[in-house]
């Protein structure tokens, strides 16, 4: 109840006639005073949903063809780009959740009120970009993982994949929640199969952690470095977070902002945390099964796939198949929702779903048709995704850090310092990896 509801009762405030007076004071409370009211235990599991659609996009099939790769070619060497790379995703997907907490707005949206519109337009096409190169992952995967399952051609497969990313988008007109459920459903599929196969195979954990000192080895290694940077830091998801909380639950005054982002933090801690862990197991997965073994070399989806089923059994491979499909779908539905937000937010504009869904997926329908190595086609779209993360990221730390827009959820100096160290790293390691392409 809130207090002005208290201080009426207390002071024995008639009720108009006919009133129900448990109806007026439920007429009162805020969102979070309801939700609240059903026990701490039911409003986190209430407020929880969020970081879980985003951290889908953290596992999405250019993630299996990075981290297979790395650890297939590199073995543990890499460790220390997925662990950090994990870390600053928890950082930055805690800045979107709150500024969409902090504002009622998206950051696309915040973007075209606060910037010049050259800039904005500018912001815009590049994430276009960055949503066909997205949806060019996450279409070959599942691809891929029918093909496998199956044997469905590459191409009918990528159509099998759109119809099915729009039935899972669909979950969503009949509220956010079972759409939640169906991608934490998913999440669980991805999750099981790696754990099981973990299980099946093992790993060197003393050669895991030496894989925590930060090093490379040569050119590939860090192009390598960049597509796993890529995969798991999505440009896309950051857009869609912010969006994802800001009409959730309407906070109202800002106590009730600084409730929902400490209920924030719980939801990107446990669904990143997650993320954070299927990746670290696939790296470890490939690089025990493959790197140095009867199958070094092994750097290809479906070379995983055949390693699996050669090197440990049948169950294994469906086990990596299922998540591998898992993945897809849930993925491209998650794609989807964030282009809408993309688009809506940066030119005001919309366009029907099946348009812009065919607009977008038309480059990894091509790439199945005329047959280009998936996994390749995998890490490569990867690489591109890091590139457009400054494009995302910058504008996020440049508004979260002014008081103006954020209130009192403006972050603190050391926050602002940390991201900004973040974009840093990111900026150096793709100009990093262009001058050594260049070199070679």
């Amino acid at each position: 109840m809130s207090k002005a509801l208290r201080e009426e009762a207390a002071a024995g405030e008639p009720v108009p006639p006919g009133a129900d007076p448990q109806a007026a004071v439920q007429s009162e409370l805020s969102d979070l005073e309801r939700l609240s009211g059903r026990g701490r235990g039911r409003t986190v599991l209430a407020v929880l949903g969020p970081a879980f659609v985003a951290c889908i996009a953290y596992i999405d099939p250019g993630n299996f063809a990075t981290n297979i790769t790395a650890g297939s070619t590199y073995g543990y060497l890499l460790v220390w780009v997925l662990v950090s790379a994990n870390l600053m995703a928890m950082l930055i997907q805690n800045l979107s959740a709150k500024i969409g907490i902090a504002t009622g707005k998206n950051l696309p949206e915040l973007c075209r009120e606060h910037f010049r519109r050259p800039v904005v337009r500018g912001l815009w096409v590049q994430a276009e970009i960055v949503a066909m190169a997205t949806d060019l992952a996450e279409f070959v995967g599942a691809a891929l993982a029918l093909n496998l399952l199956f044997g469905v051609p590459l191409l009918p497969a990528g159509i099998i994949t759109a119809v099915a990313s729009f039935g899972i988008l669909s979950l969503q007109q009949r509220g956010y929640r079972r759409f939640e459920v169906a991608l934490v459903f998913f999440l669980l599929i991805i999750l099981l199969g790696f754990l099981y196969n973990t299980l099946q195979i093992g790993f060197d954990a003393g050669a895991a952690a030496a894989g925590l000192v930060p090093s490379f080895d040569g050119a590939e290694s860090v192009l390598l470095a960049t597509g796993i940077l890529g995969a798991t830091v999505m440009p896309h998801v950051i857009y869609l977070h912010s969006a994802l909380t800001q009409g959730r639950i309407k906070p109202r005054d800002d106590d009730e902002r600084r409730k929902l982002l400490r209920f924030q933090r719980i939801d990107v801690t446990l669904a990143m945390g997650v993320a954070g862990v299927v990746n670290l197991l696939m790296l470890l997965v490939a690089a025990s099964l493959f790197f140095g073994g009867d199958l070094a070399g092994t750097d290809t989806i479906e070379g995983a796939y055949s390693g699996f089923d050669q090197l440990i059994g049948g169950d294994a491979a469906l086990a990596f198949a299922l998540a591998l499909l898992a993945s897809g779908f849930a993925s491209s539905s998650v794609g989807t929702y964030a282009g809408q937000v993309v688009m809506q937010g940066f030119i005001n504009r919309t366009i029907p779903l099946t348009l812009r869904r065919a607009i977008t997926m038309a480059p990894a329908l091509i790439v199945l048709a005329i047959g280009v190595n998936p996994t390749d086609a995998l890490v490569i779209s990867q690489v591109v995704l890091s590139f457009g993360i400054p494009f995302a990221l910058v504008p996020l730390v440049l508004l979260t850090r002014r008081a103006d827009v954020m209130g009192v959820l403006v972050n603190k100096p050391i926050t602002t310092i940390a991201a900004a160290v973040v974009a840093a790293l990111i900026i150096s390691l793709n100009l990093f990896l262009v001058v050594q392409i260049v070199i070679g």
